[in-house]
C-alpha cells in the first residue's frame, strides 16, 4: 500500500512540474521566477543544508532546467526551410540536449551517494588466499621493483599471499622477434626480471604470444594461479601495507561479491595540474570520479572495475571466462559482464595505493583516447540499456559512464557555434538578446549551482570545462575513428615514469594556438558588428559574450600545453620518520623529512656531520612499518647544507639486495593515512563566485604564459633556420 501511495505522489508531482514548466509566461515573469529560484538555491547552499534540503535545491534547479528545455524546444529553433540556419541550429540544440541528459544521469547517480565506508583493519579468523597480479609491458626494472616490494610488504599471512609479475614485455614472441635488437632487449629484460622476482620472493610469469593485450595477460595469470581472490595493481600502482586487510573481508560477508574497488591516488600531478601548478591546492581531476561518482555508482550496485587497485573473486571470473577482452577497456567491460550475471560490487573510498600519472600532455591525451575509444566499444558491442541481467538503475549508471565520453562532440559545437553568427551571420538561435539572457544565462547559473551541489569540494568551477576542452581537440578524431571502425583501436600502454626536464611546448600543442587565434579574431569582429549594426547589438553582445567565455577557456589551455620543466625526476612526499644515519664507523641521529622513489632528504642533528662530503656512501637505519627487521639501506650523499647544529642532506638510494627494495617501498608506500591526509588537505569548496574569480585570474596568467612559450619557440625556430 505504501509503495502504491508513493507512486501516486510521484505521478502527481510530475504532472504538477510539467504543468508549471509549460505555462506560457512573458519574459519579465520568467526573469522574476529565475531570480527567486536562484536566490533560494544560493541561500540553501550558504546555510550548508544537506540531506532533504539538498534534494529540494536540486529539485528547484531541475525545474529551471526543464523550463529552459521547453523554451529552447518550442521557441528558438530556426525554420526547417532555412537549411543554412536550421542544420547548425539543430546541432547546437542536440549538443545542449546531450548536456541536459548527462546532467539528469548525474543527478540520478550522485544526488545522494553512499557515505564512505569506515576503515576495517585486522580481523580474527581464517583469511582467503590471494594472488596479486602486477601486469607489465615496458616498465623499467626500478619501477617494477618498487611496486613488487610494496606488494610483498602488505600485511597478510605469508602462506596466503602470492605475488605475480605478469610480464608481457618478454614473451617468447618478443624474444624471437625478427628484429635482432628487439629480440636481444626482450631477452635481457626476461633475465633481469626473472632475477628481480627471485630476489623479492615473487613469481615471474610470461607467455608465448602477446594476445588480447592486458586482458589476455591477466587471464594467463588466472590459468597459472589458484588463490581465492585476485588483487590487481598496475605496474606503477604500489599498495599500502593495509590494502588487503581493508578489502578482503567484504568477500566473507557477500558470497556473490565479485569486486572491491578502491580509488586511484597519484603521487604526481597530471600535465594539467603540473603546468597550472594546482596539484597541492586543488583536488585532482580524478577525485570527482573516485570521491563522488564511484560512491554514487556503489549505491546502485554499479561501481565498476578500474583496472587496478582492486580485488576480484576468482569464482566470479571463472563464471565469466576470465577478464573480458572485446574492448580495449577490459576493466569496465569485465564489470559490466559480471553485473549482468547477477554478481555484486563494492567501492571502498580510501586511497590504498599510490601511482603515477602521465607526465607529458601527449601521454595524457593518449591515455584518455584509449579510455574514450574503449567506452565507445562497450557502447557499441555491449550496449548497456539492453544488456541482459542488469537492473534498471545499473543500466542508467553504465549509460552515464559510457555516454560521458561523447563530450568531444557537444564541446566542439559549443566552441564554434558563436562563429556561425559572427563570421557568416547565420541565425542558429531565434530569440532576442533579452530572452537569451533570461533563459540561457539562468540555465547556465542553475547548471553550475547544481554541479557545485553535486561535486562541491571535489571539482572547482570551470575546471571540468577546461579538462573537456583540452581533451576534445584530440579526442574528437579518436572517437569518430572508433565509431567508423569499432574494432580498429588496439590497447596501448600508457607511458610511465616520464619527466619533462626542459620547459617547452607540447608536440601536440599547435591546434590550441590556431583555435585561440580564430576565437580572438571573432572577438574583434563582434566588437566591429556592435558598432556597424546597432539594430542587432543585443544579439551580437550575447554571442560575443559566449565567444569571450570560449576565449578564456582556450587561453587557459595554452598554459596547459606549455610544459613546465622539472628538475626533480620524481615527486617528493613529506614524511617524518626517526632514523640513524651511518657513514663509515660514525652514527648520527637524524629525521627523514621527505622521500621519493629515488632518494630522501635527511635532517642530521649531530655536530660531527659537518665534514660529510658529496658522493660519500652511507646507510639509513629505521623502524619499518612492515614486519621487516631493522636493516641498513645503502645511500649516497648527493648534497648537504649546515645551518647551526642541523645538517640537511639529500641522498640517493643505492639498493643492492631485495631487502633494500622492500625498505624503500616501506619508506614511501606503507602508510595509507598520509595519502588520506593529503587528499583531505586540498578538498574544500571555494564556491561559485570565488571559484569563478580564481579561474579568471588563472586563465589570464596562463594565456600570457602560453603565448610567451610560443614566442620563445618561434624565436628558436628562426634561429635554427638562420643557422
Amino acid at each position: 500500500m505504501r509503495t502504491f501511495i508513493s507512486a501516486i505522489v510521484w505521478v502527481l508531482a510530475t504532472i504538477m512540474i510539467v504543468t508549471l514548466v509549460t505555462l506560457p509566461i512573458n519574459t519579465r515573469t520568467q526573469l522574476i521566477a529565475s531570480v527567486l529560484i536562484v536566490t533560494v538555491m544560493i541561500i540553501i547552499k550558504m546555510l550548508n543544508a544537506d540531506g532533504k534540503w539538498r534534494l529540494v535545491a536540486l529539485a528547484f534547479g531541475t525545474a529551471m532546467v526543464m523550463r529552459y528545455v521547453y523554451w529552447r524546444t518550442t521557441s528558438t529553433l530556426p525554420p526547417v526551410n532555412q537549411l543554412e540556419n536550421f542544420i547548425p541550429g539543430m546541432l547546437v540544440y542536440l549538443a545542449e540536449m546531450y548536456s541536459v541528459m548527462m546532467l539528469a544521469l548525474s543527478l540520478f547517480v550522485v544526488a545522494m551517494p553512499l557515505p564512505a565506508r569506515k576503515p576495517h583493519g585486522r580481523t580474527e579468523g581464517p583469511l582467503p588466499s590471494v594472488d596479486v597480479f602486477v601486469p607489465s609491458y615496458n616498465e623499467d626494472e626500478t619501477l617494477l621493483a618498487n611496486t613488487l616490494a610494496a606488494c610483498r610488504n602488505m600485511d597478510y599471512p605469508a602462506d596466503k599471499l602470492t605475488v605475480w609479475l605478469l610480464d608481457d614485455g618478454s614473451t617468447l614472441q618478443k624474444r624471437r622477434a625478427d628484429n635482432v635488437a628487439d629480440a636481444r632487449a626482450a631477452d635481457a629484460r626476461y633475465k633481469a626480471l626473472n632475477q628481480l622476482c627471485e630476489d623479492l620472493g615473487v613469481k615471474y610469469l610470461t607467455r608465448e604470444r602477446n594476445e588480447h593485450a592486458k586482458a589476455g595477460n591477466l587471464n594467463n595469470g588466472l590459468a597459472h594461479s589458484s588463490g581465492d581472490l585476485i588483487a590487481v595493481f598496475d605496474a606503477d600502482h604500489a599498495p599500502t601495507r593495509d590494502f588487503l586487510l581493508e578489502t578482503v573481508h567484504y568477500f566473507e560477508k557477500e558470497p556473490k561479491l565479485f569486486l572491491v574497488q578502491t580509488p586511484h591516488f597519484f603521487l604526481n600531478p597530471d600535465p594539467v595540474e603540473r603546468n597550472l601548478r594546482t596539484f597541492e591546492k586543488m583536488p585532482s581531476e580524478n577525485e570527482m570520479f573516485y570521491g563522488i561518482i564511484q560512491r554514487g555508482l556503489d549505491k546502485w550496485n554499479a561501481a565498476f572495475f578500474c583496472g587496478s587497485a582492486a580485488v576480484l573473486n576468482r569464482k566470479a571470473l571463472e563464471v565469466s571466462n576470465g577478464f573480458s577482452g572485446v574492448s580495449i577497456t577490459e576493466d569496465c567491460e569485465t564489470a559490466l559482464d559480471l553485473h549482468g550475471l547477477g554478481w555484486h560490487s563494492i567501492y571502498v573510498d580510501r586511497p590504498l595505493i599510490a601511482g603515477l600519472q602521465p607526465a607529458t600532455f601527449a601521454s595524457f591525451i593518449g591515455q584518455r583516447s584509449r579510455w574514450a575509444q574503449g567506452m565507445m566499444q562497450i557502447l557499441r558491442f555491449r550496449f548497456p540499456p539492453l544488456k541482459r541481467g542488469l537492473s534498471f538503475p545499473q543500466r542508467l549508471c553504465y549509460m552515464s559512464s559510457t555516454l560521458f565520453w561523447l563530450f568531444p562532440f557537444p564541446r566542439t559545437i559549443f566552441l564554434f557555434a558563436p562563429l556561425f553568427y559572427l563570421f557568416f551571420d547565420l541565425q542558429i538561435f531565434t530569440s532576442s538578446g533579452g530572452e537569451f539572457l533570461v533563459y540561457s544565462l539562468t540555465y547556465m547559473i542553475v547548471n553550475m549551482l547544481m554541479q557545485n551541489y553535486l561535486y562541491g569540494s571535489f571539482r572547482w568551477p570551470w575546471i571540468s570545462e577546461l579538462y573537456e576542452y583540452v581533451q576534445t581537440v584530440h579526442l574528437l578524431p579518436a572517437v569518430v575513428s572508433v565509431m567508423l571502425n569499432p574494432r580498429k583501436p588496439t590497447f596501448k600502454v600508457t607511458a610511465k615514469d616520464e619527466s619533462v626536464s626542459v620547459s617547452r611546448l607540447s608536440e601536440i600543442s599547435r591546434p590550441f594556438f590556431v583555435i585561440f587565434c580564430v576565437l580572438v579574431i571573432a572577438f574583434f569582429i563582434s566588437i566591429y558588428r556592435v558598432y556597424t549594426e546597432p539594430f542587432k547589438a543585443d544579439v551580437t553582445l550575447v554571442v560575443g559574450g559566449w565567444n569571450l567565455l570560449n576565449i578564456i577557456i582556450a587561453g587557459c589551455a595554452l598554459g596547459v600545453v606549455s610544459e613546465r620543466g622539472e628538475k626533480q625526476s620524481s615527486r617528493r612526499i613529506r614524511v617524518s620518520r626517526r632514523c640513524e644515519f651511518g657513514i663509515g664507523d660514525r652514527w648520527f641521529t637524524a629525521t627523514i623529512e621527505d622521500v621519493s622513489v629515488n632518494g630522501a632528504a635527511l635532517q642530521i642533528y649531530t655536530e660531527g656531520a659537518r665534514d660529510i662530503a658529496n658522493g660519500a656512501m652511507g646507510v639509513l637505519r629505521f623502524q619499518p612499518f612492515s614486519d621487516l627487521p631493522i636493516s641498513d639501506l645503502p645511500i649516497e650523499i648527493r648534497n648537504f647544507d649546515t645551518v647551526g647544529d642541523v645538517t640537511t642532506a639529500g641522498c640517493r638510494y643505492m639498493p643492492q639486495k631485495s631487502t633494500d627494495h622492500r625498505l624503500i617501498a616501506d619508506l614511501i608506500f606503507a602508510n595509507s593515512s598520509q595519502w588520506t591526509q593529503f587528499q583531505t588537505s586540498r578538498r574544500y569548496n571555494p564556491g561559485l563566485l570565488r571559484g569563478t574569480i580564481w579561474f579568471l585570474g588563472l586563465a589570464a596568467y596562463q594565456t600570457t604564459r602560453g603565448l610567451g612559450y610560443l614566442l620563445k619557440d618561434l624565436g628558436k625556430s628562426q634561429t635554427t633556420k638562420e643557422g
